[in-house]
């Protein structure tokens, strides 16, 4: 039977997921393996080392650098507290008296006899890594992380901007090729990943930040808004650190795209359930696309289904054209015709026969659609 290798998106009512949360540096792990978590557990857990302030104390007080020990009131390793009298002279007539006070709180890292400099270090941050997803441990990294294994609905997008959130999914539109407006945002919407249908506006985003909405799902976002969102152009990047105050997740493209009407049924039968969400998206080598995992079963699905990562298509798959003049258009391979064909561009390349929903019947280029996995 003929094939086609194709990237594509996954959307799933239910599949078995693994999810890898690990610390950047060496830390403690907090989850024994085989523990049930829940999406907002801190699972592992490690110390960032805080700033270093250098101060220059030879200088303020008009010394040598060698001289400095006989005005040091604190020592290596000492704790300071900002405003705190790190080193002082002590003159005959006290209004020549010099005081040298630490800028912040922290330690006296280091005293050099030989720059005349003070280090000052911050506190220890803590960063915590929670676990994502609510699931079961079934791996531990010592030192690192875990693994944390769960069956629930996965749903790729194909752009998103902000990082990791959690909340109650929430259906703003009842059509997925409704728009999302201003008024469709809710205070009830604070806390919760607000559904859209077809596009978001800035006005629409801007407004979702004001109430507080930790995640909005459309299907299209016009880039401009974007720009005007972030501040800056999005190249060949990674997204997922931006302190926007919401995360975004566009699940088919730059536009007025409708939401793929399988996605849209598929989020609104989760409608009111915890999800977790990342905007996360690496558009270069080793790509990561934004999803939404959903833990559990949906209405009318007994059992979960394995990621086979196949790679390729066959007829009777369902596919997204990603290129004009079809493009977000939804549709099952019919045919893949071995022979080249020339296309438009007057060139030849491999096509597919596409099967529309209205039964019509398209040829496309095979390098201009994606699999939808389901």
């Amino acid at each position: 039977m003929a094939h086609a290798y194709t990237p594509g998106l996954k959307v799933m009512p239910c599949t078995l997921l693994k999810k890898k949360r690990l610390l950047p540096i060496p830390g403690k792990v907090l989850a024994e393996m085989g523990r049930q978590v829940d999406s907002l557990d801190v699972v592992a857990q490690t110390e960032l080392p805080g700033k270093v302030f250098s101060v220059n104390v030879a200088n303020r007080l008009a010394v040598g650098p060698d001289e400095i020990k006989n005005f040091m009131t604190k020592g290596e390793g000492d704790t300071v507290k900002k405003g705190e009298i790190i080193a002082e002279n002590k003159p005959f007539l006290k209004w020549f008296k010099t005081a040298v006070e630490s800028p912040v709180d922290g330690t006296v890292e280091a005293v050099s006899l030989i720059t005349g400099q003070v280090l000052l270090r911050e506190p220890p941050k803590v960063l915590p890594i929670k676990a994502y997803v609510k699931g079961k441990v079934v791996e531990v990294t010592p030192n690192f992380g875990v693994a944390i294994e769960t069956e629930g609905t996965f749903i790729q997008g194909i752009f998103g901007v902000g990082g990791e959130t959690n909340g109650e999914i929430c259906m703003a539109v009842a059509s997925p090729d409704e728009d999302l407006t201003t008024e469709d945002i809710k205070e009830n919407h604070r806390g919760k990943i607000v559904i859209g249908g077809k596009h978001a506006s800035l006005s629409t985003i801007k407004r979702a930040i004001e109430i507080g909405v930790n995640a909005i799902v459309v299907g299209g976002i016009h880039d401009r808004d974007l720009r005007q969102l972030l501040g800056y152009d999005i190249g060949v990047a990674v997204t997922g650190h931006e302190q926007l105050g919401i995360t975004v997740i566009v699940t088919e493209g730059f536009g007025m795209i409708p939401m793929a009407e399988y996605t849209f049924k598929l989020l609104a039968s989760r409608n009111g359930e915890s999800a977790s969400v990342s905007g996360a998206t690496q558009i270069r080598a080793g790509v990561m696309r934004p999803e939404i995992i959903v833990p559990g079963f949906p209405k009318n699905v007994t059992e979960s289904k394995k990621d086979q990562g196949r790679g390729w298509i066959e007829p009777g798959d369902p596919i997204r054209i990603i290129r004009e003049p079809h493009f977000g258009v939804i549709g099952t391979v019919k045919s893949l015709p071995p022979e080249l064909t020339v296309i438009g561009s007057e060139s030849h390349a491999r096509v597919l026969e596409v099967t529309l929903d209205s039964g019509e019947v398209i040829v496309v280029p095979r390098a201009n659609i994606e699999v939808l996995e389901k």
